[in-house]
């Protein structure tokens, strides 16, 4: 199998992978703050700041994916 496959589909995968950080870190910042009610974690900004964080690192994970693909379309 060509390399380039290979890191293509991985790169999605990174992709996947930071959206789904990125919404799992959003419910649980706006359950933090207290928009999203019902949970135990409703109005507890521990789970705010676990959620900033986490939508984040799936900002970062998608922004990784992206770039790398684009310098591999470059080369």
């Amino acid at each position: 199998m060509p390399r380039s496959r290979v890191s293509s589909g991985m790169r999605m995968v990174v992709v996947v992978l930071g959206v789904i950080l990125l919404l799992a870190g959003a419910v649980w910042g706006l359950q933090g703050a207290g928009y999203l009610l019902g949970s135990f974690m409703s109005n507890d900004p521990t789970w705010l700041w676990i959620g900033i964080v986490t939508a984040l690192a799936g900002v970062g994970l998608i922004v990784f994916g992206v770039r790398s693909r684009r310098a591999a379309k470059s080369a």
